[in-house]
Parts: structure tokens; sequence; C-alpha cells
């Protein structure tokens, strides 16, 4: 029991620093393509999500859970997990700022550990678990 919950917890810092990863490549993306190739910001941010989801897709694949499925039955899961968190993501902003009349950074920071948080278990779960 205690190894599986070091195992959870260890596969759970992954996660998070491979989400780390494809945020930076997605406002990577967003800043250049704005900056210097003067691509409208939403059709940027588009592509920056579209190539950060695609890196966090496959270093979790290959490193936080390491799994052995195919990638035609994990990676449009993957993507259903990460479009529903960009919805959780909204649903808990406009609660949090609107409703409760929390500070944005706050809300946010509630946003983004409850993202952080079922998309490691969905994912862990349902995307790539065994």
């Amino acid at each position: 029991m205690g190894t599986l919950i070091i195992q959870r917890i260890s596969q759970l810092i992954m996660y998070a620093s491979v989400g780390v990863v494809g945020t930076v490549a997605q406002y990577g993306i967003l800043i250049t393509l704005v900056t210097f190739i003067k691509v409208q910001p939403v059709t940027s941010s588009t592509y920056g999500f579209i190539i950060g989801a695609l890196i966090n897709y496959f270093l979790n694949y290959k490193m936080t859970f390491r799994s052995p499925k195919r990638h035609s039955d994990a990676m449009p899961k993957f993507f259903l997990v990460a479009l529903s968190g960009l919805f959780l993501n909204l649903v808990i902003m406009i609660m949090a700022t609107e409703l409760f009349l929390m500070n944005y950074i706050v809300g946010q920071i509630i946003a983004t550990g409850s993202v952080l948080l079922s998309g490691f278990v969905i994912n862990n779960l349902w995307t790539f678990g065994r």
C-alpha cells in the first residue's frame, strides 16, 4: 500500500512537471506567432494549445504513465480529458470571480489545482490505464 501511494505521488509530480513543459511550449508559440509573425492572438493561442497538448500527451504517455495502450486508443481520450479540463477551468473561474467575487488569481489557483488533480486521476484510470 505504501509503495502504491509513493508511486502515485511520483506520477502526480511527473504529471505536473509535464504540464509545465506543455504550458511553456504553448506560451512560447503564442508569443512568437503574435510578436514576430503577426498572427492573431486567438489563432496563435489555438496553435499553442494544440502543440502544448501534444507535448503533454507524448510525455505523459512515455514518462508519467508508461502506457502500453495504442495511440489510437489513448490520444482521443487524452484530448477529451484536456477539453473537459478547459471546461472545468472555465466553470470554476466564472463561479469564483462572478458568483463568489473572489480575486481572479485565487480563482485561477483553485481552478488549476482542480484541473490538475482531476486530469491526473482520469488520465491515470481511463486514458493510459492498464
